[in-house]
């Protein structure tokens, strides 16, 4: 029996999942990128493929996000230059080097970012027009060139960081999803086009993948602006916790 008989339906239904993990909070990837794995993908091919599916998916979460009125477009500008550079770096550190380390500090940040949702000591300061000074704009540039680095290497859990990274500005959870999934969508551009590159994708998994997180990345943009930050904070949380305890229990 070919083996895309079964490994294709199973990516397609595990892809809605991660679409929708990935649109509202982050982690879909420590779902598909071990499922590809399994598959038989050597792990930097399964890493190029996860890129197919990360970057369909985010097309239609931007098109959710922007048709509910929702996407701070002036702000997601401003972060995506300095996470396209680092994205172009942190793809060609992935060609050659071991993700093993990575993970378990991932599985740190996303305990601190557990913690962080946990008590939102920003919530107070969430106001529907932040100002963003010189030195917001310069933190957000540094910030977003780690993120590129970070995501373009794994991917796995930069959902995460990017709210980290945004929720110490007092932006509420809807917003920082919208910038997310435009951040996200621009920098896989790059990343995805490094792994074409050297040969490191397999495209029927990687479309197959990319028809399940589509549609993932269509149900996510509803649930987050019809749920609001408080519901999102519970997934991100739930989600954090699940996938944190994976990588420290089970690397």
């Amino acid at each position: 029996m070919d083996p895309y008989f079964w490994q294709l339906p199973l990516l397609f239904v595990v892809g809605i999942v991660a679409g929708i993990l990935n649109t509202l909070a982050g982690g879909g990837s420590l779902l598909t990128l071990p499922l590809l794995i399994f598959m038989g993908l050597p792990s930097s091919v399964a890493n190029g493929t996860n890129r197919i599916a990360i970057f369909c998916q985010n097309i239609f979460a931007i098109r959710g996000f922007s048709k509910r009125g929702v996407m701070p477009l002036q702000l997601a500008l401003l972060c995506t230059p300095p996470a396209l550079l680092g994205s172009w770096v942190g793809a060609n550190l992935a060609i050659s080097l071991d993700d093993q380390l990575f993970r378990q500090i991932l599985a740190m940040i996303m305990i601190g970012v557990l913690i962080f949702t946990a008590i939102d000591p920003m919530k107070r300061f969430q106001q529907e027009d932040v100002q963003f000074g010189w030195w917001r704009k310069t933190l957000i540039v540094i910030s977003f060139f780690g993120v590129g680095i970070y995501g373009g290497f794994v991917q796995a859990g930069v959902g995460f960081i990017v709210i980290t990274a945004l929720l110490i500005h007092g932006l509420d959870l809807v917003r920082i999803n919208a910038i997310k999934v435009f951040v996200i969508f621009a920098y896989t551009f790059v990343a995805l086009g490094v792994f074409i590159y050297h040969g490191q994708v397999d495209y029927s998994l990687g479309f197959a993948l990319a028809a399940g997180t589509s549609v993932g990345g269509m149900i996510g943009p509803k649930l987050a602006v019809d749920k609001g930050h408080d519901w999102i904070k519970k997934v991100v949380s739930i989600t954090v916790l699940i996938f944190a305890l994976k990588l420290l229990l089970f690397p």
